[in-house]
């Protein structure tokens, strides 16, 4: 338990199983002191599957119980508050997750299928609404498609979500977005900076908000965020990993943009824009080579990818983009 702690630099840790027999769920939960090794607190519940929710507020009251936490209005507000009461919609948006950050055309298609079936389910779920829009934004940004109608789609469901929920960070975080595409950078920032004020501890509103400093020219700041971010969230998705590897590229710090972009090839070896930027960087070290490797990569991915999608990087300053496709252009890619 103490590597466990150093890894994820962490002091307290909790853990637990759950086992679901019928309509019936066992939960076995233990808070532990990563430095001593002992149990704050352990508790064993049988439970029926319908009063879930009401068994998560009673282990999120025992934590911070125990760890004898002062929370502010806002926290608790945060913590007490019901986005559905049903369960069925709750487990297909965790089942929508998983498919989201596939991060293959594929995925996000069934992924979108789940969510609008949540919203079947529970039209005022409000998180139900982002995550659909979040399916709508990511074909067109990863070049799927070129009809406008993904974008606003994307962007009417970031406004849908807000008049369901203003508090909640998803729907800023989407509309910034939204922004960013139309190149409407400060519109962006100023809506991912208020995703994070909502939910300060949130490592993915703190990556939204590094990607877009990014396109928007602040690079230092963005892989400040986006550092933060994966020290939040160790066991980060695959794009927590290139869009620091795009700041990096931007920065050029090509060592370390690299090294960040190799893992998430690993972990991901079907995620086009890996391939691009990695590819771009050999080149700039002089690692023909490897470059080469990934323009093969490139070529096997590229048919997913619609030629006008280069001509829609929401770069703030044109120089960058033009930069960018240089580098594209300069690996033979036909651009």
């Amino acid at each position: 338990m103490d590597q466990v702690g150093r890894e994820l630099g962490v002091r307290y840790v909790l853990e637990g199983s759950v086992r679901k027999v019928g309509s019936r769920v066992r939960i076995t939960v233990q808070l532990v002191d990563t430095l001593t090794g002992g149990h704050l607190w352990a508790e064993r519940y049988d439970r029926d599957l319908k009063d879930i929710f009401a068994l998560q507020d009673e282990v999120t009251q025992k934590i911070v119980e125990s760890l004898a936490v002062r929370l502010t209005k806002r926290e608790e507000d945060r913590l007490a508050r019901k986005y559905t009461d049903n369960l069925e919609a709750y487990d297909l948006v965790l089942r929508g997750l998983d498919f989201y950050f596939g991060l293959t055309q594929e995925t996000n298609l069934q992924a979108r299928q789940i969510f609008q079936k949540v919203i079947d389910l529970d039209p005022q779920y409000a998180l139900a609404h982002s995550r659909l829009g979040w399916t709508y934004l990511r074909e067109w940004s990863l070049g799927w498609t070129q009809s406008p109608d993904s974008l606003e789609r994307a962007s009417e469901l970031a406004q849908r979500t807000i008049a369901l929920d203003d508090s909640l960070s998803d729907g800023h975080a989407l509309l910034a977005e939204t922004y960013l595409w139309k190149k409407q950078h400060d519109d962006a920032i100023a809506e991912a900076e208020k995703a994070v004020f909502l939910d300060p501890n949130n490592a993915e509103r703190m990556v939204d908000l590094g990607n877009i400093l990014a396109w928007a020219g602040r690079h230092e700041e963005s892989i400040g965020w986006i550092k933060k971010a994966m020290l939040l969230n160790p066991i980060c998705p695959v794009g927590y990993l290139w869009m620091l590897g795009h700041a990096y590229f931007l920065t050029e710090q090509y060592a370390e943009a690299i090294a960040t972009l190799s893992k998430a090839v690993d972990r991901q070896p079907d995620f086009l824009p890996s391939h691009l930027i990695l590819a771009g960087c050999f080149l700039k070290v002089g690692q023909q080579e490897k470059s080469l490797a990934e323009i093969e990569e490139i070529k096997r991915l590229i048919p997913s990818l619609l030629p006008e999608a280069w001509k829609q990087l929401p770069y703030k300053d044109q120089r960058q983009a033009d930069r960018f496709l240089d580098a594209l252009r300069g690996l033979g890619l036909k651009i």
